[in-house]
């Protein structure tokens, strides 16, 4: 490797990590982030010579990129079977190395982020979560900052209309997530009920490869019900193991240590108000295994 394309690898690697949790944030999935940045990086070793500021070049190529990538991410998902989830970023607690990949957008934010257009959703990321002016977004996106502005604005109040107003903190949100759990494990109707919003929903995302259901579950009555269903008629030799999923309480369930699923929940008022479980084998193939999963 001569010097200078050793250069432009290092200069790559200093903004790796950026540019990844950019494109997660804007495609929701881990998989297609990562073939986002390694697209990014064959690109940026051919126009590496002639760019005078490297993260300005590499922000913006991510950015664009990512938008085109989502514009036919978002046909293909019009035909998706059952409720899409985004790809989940799991995080054992004691799991340093995959602490460095986790994101505090979580779950349901996420998919808040779903709803805007391409272009408002990678103003909203560089505004509030990269801290870009509008100047700089406007570059980004050939735009002028005042439509920048306006992209932005749309997008920060259907975030803020969405985001729960009386969120807990984390360690009561992580102990109503225990006890949840625990409900569910021993299919105690009670307990769930006494833990879920009235109007709490539940989506569970198996893309048409393995059993979930097919529409959006609402109201406690039949939320707990469902769970309940669901870990009678599922439960034998399954682990559930508690973890943090896109910065809220999680868990991941095993069988014979392999991720069957995993599940986080939305907690707003002292109540659980959103059930999210993933169970699509293509969304878990990169679930961690903790120490003692094995």
């Amino acid at each position: 490797m001569t010097r200078d394309s050793l250069a432009t690898t290092e200069a790559f690697e200093v903004a790796r990590a950026r540019l990844f949790k950019l494109a997660y944030r804007m495609l929701g999935s881990i998989s297609d982030a990562e073939d986002a940045v390694q697209d990014l990086y064959l690109r940026w070793r051919a126009a590496a010579s002639d760019v005078a500021a490297p993260e300005a070049w590499l922000v913006t190529a991510c950015a664009r990129l990512c938008i085109d990538r989502l514009r036919a991410a978002k046909r293909a998902r019009a035909a998706y079977q059952g409720p899409w989830l985004p790809e989940p970023v799991v995080t054992w607690d004691d799991a340093s190395v995959e602490a460095e990949r986790a994101d505090d957008l979580t779950m349901a934010m996420l998919l808040v982020l779903e709803r805007l257009t391409p272009r408002e959703r990678a103003a909203y990321l560089l505004r509030e979560g990269f801290d870009y002016d509008y100047a700089e977004i406007g570059d980004i996106l050939g735009a002028s900052p005042a439509a920048c502005r306006q992209l932005a604005s749309r997008a920060s109040r259907r975030m803020r209309d969405e985001r729960p107003r009386f969120n807990a903190t984390r360690e009561a949100a992580r102990n109503l997530a225990r006890r949840f759990g625990e409900a569910a494990r021993t299919g105690d109707y009670n307990a769930l009920m006494s833990l879920l919003a009235e109007d709490v929903s539940c989506a569970t995302d198996g893309g048409g490869k393995v059993a979930a259901a097919r529409n959006v579950i609402r109201g406690a009555d039949r939320v707990a019900r469902f769970v309940v269903g669901v870990m009678s008629k599922g439960a034998a030799g399954v682990a559930l193991q508690f973890v943090t999923v896109n910065g809220a309480p999680g868990w991941v369930l095993t069988r014979e240590g392999a991720p069957i699923a995993v599940a986080t929940v939305e907690i707003d008022g002292g109540r659980i108000t959103k059930v999210l479980a993933t169970l699509n084998p293509d969304k878990l193939a990169r679930v961690p295994r903790s120490a003692s999963a094995g």
